[in-house]
């Protein structure tokens, strides 16, 4: 029976971390499609000529990859973790003599050189454009959804939207309160210019009522209230899919409001057909996307929506709805089917009601039912997100802090997809870096 000795003492070694990750190992695969060689160049005017250099930003971008990729949620863990894992040390092209960076230059980098650069978009759309790349993106047909995330924060305190708030300065303040307070400023000089969009992208101030209920440590986030439920403060996790293989095309991280879906649809789909060149022929979503202002914005592009229409008119009080009358077009009236016990019956019909009639008699063809099957795959995106990459409640308050982590979350997924269909370590295309 042979026995190792306890010593360690031997002080040269002749060692290649190269050879001690496996060839089937997931970083190796990864790997393999990941291009960072834009960072460098397209970062340089956010960093100073003088001074002691930073920590190297691809150092960061692939240490956050493996942060998500492998579900470690925290950047401290994170710093842990790669310390002692040679896979990890592997990736991120370190040395296992080489130090780890302190996890608190993340926290830095995030907020001001990578949300000025817009580096975390890029590194996605990176990644997105490989997919495209290797024929996993058909642009045929995609869908959309969006899924709620829970807010980091103590759901006790907080204060009625209507009561006034004595908010910290802004030297005392968090930063998610300063974003907030600025959004509002924003939103207050939109309003004064007659210039007030609906899209949520300013946070705070789109709303035209006072939320119900504000949330002192993270005022963007949303105070949500749902039958059968108990309310928490969230933000949306919203997603665009190509049906093809489930790849991601786009992401969004947005306040959690149907309103604000709506328009984050538009941005999103404008965005993938500005950078991709990617209209699809058909777009899947389910009722909360079924406003008539969508339906006709698809429409007026030629995208067949497959989504059931928004239709609040049904009665249940045992007179006729609307659905029951008949709308003669030549003399713009509707015909009742039967009499009234009324003096008289007000029926409105909206202005874009023939887009309504038109995207509900698609509901019973079969590529409507063949959208639904599909709209499947966005759905187990985010089943994905919570269960395996622990995405069910965000760990960076903010909007900023939530649109970084749907984003990085999305690339994660969107890079296990690819190298698992793939089925190799090195794809047999040169993919473009994002311009």
């Amino acid at each position: 029976m042979g026995r190792r000795k306890d010593g360690q003492g031997q002080f040269l070694y002749a060692f290649n971390l190269d050879e001690v990750v496996p060839p089937d190992h997931l970083v190796r695969q990864i790997d393999g499609v990941l291009d960072l060689s834009w960072v460098h160049k397209e970062l340089a005017p956010y960093y100073s000529h003088t001074g002691r250099p930073s920590i190297d930003p691809v150092l960061m971008i692939r240490m956050l990859l493996v942060g998500y990729v492998f579900a470690l949620r925290s950047e401290r863990r994170l710093c842990s973790e790669v310390q002692v894992n040679l896979a990890y040390r592997w990736f991120c092209r370190l040395s296992v003599e080489d130090r780890i960076p302190d996890h608190s230059v993340f926290s830095r980098a995030r907020r001001e050189r990578f949300r000025e650069s817009d580096a975390l978009r890029r590194v996605f759309e990176g990644v997105v454009a490989m997919c495209v790349a290797a024929g996993l993106v058909s642009g045929e047909a995609f869908s959309v959804d969006a899924s709620l995330i829970k807010a980091d924060v103590d759901k006790k305190k907080r204060v009625p939207g209507d009561q006034p708030v004595s908010w910290p300065t802004a030297e005392e303040a968090s930063h998610a309160v300063r974003e907030y307070l600025a959004a509002l400023d924003a939103a207050r000089g939109n309003e004064e210019s007659g210039d007030v969009g609906g899209d949520g992208s300013s946070g705070a101030g789109t709303r035209r009522k006072p939320p119900k209920e504000v949330s002192l440590i993270d005022p963007q986030a949303t105070w949500v209230a749902r039958p059968g439920m108990d309310p928490f403060f969230a933000y949306d996790a919203n997603y665009l899919i190509d049906n093809k293989a489930g790849i991601i095309v786009d992401a969004e991280g947005t306040r959690a409001n149907r309103v604000v879906e709506i328009a984050v649809t538009q941005t999103m789909m404008e965005r993938v057909g500005r950078r991709f060149g990617l209209w699809p022929r058909r777009l899947a979503g389910d009722t909360a996307y079924g406003a008539v202002r969508l339906l006709k914005w698809l429409v007026d592009r030629s995208i067949t929506p497959h989504i059931p229409v928004w239709d609040k008119s049904a009665r249940h009080d045992g007179t006729f709805s609307r659905a029951d009358f008949v709308f003669d077009p030549e003399r713009n009236i509707y015909v009742c089917p039967g009499c009234t016990t009324a003096v008289a019956r007000k029926i409105t019909r909206d202005l874009d009601e023939d887009v309504r009639d038109h995207v509900r008699a698609l509901a019973n063809t079969e590529a409507f039912q063949q959208s639904r099957r599909e709209r499947k795959k966005i759905e187990m995106r985010f089943a994905h997100m919570k269960r395996i990459f622990k995405l069910d409640r965000l760990r960076l308050r903010g909007l900023s802090g939530a649109r970084d982590e749907v984003l990085l979350t999305a690339t994660a997924q969107n890079l296990r997809r690819l190298v698992k269909l793939l089925g190799r370590s090195s794809p047999p295309f040169a993919a473009a870096c994002p311009a």
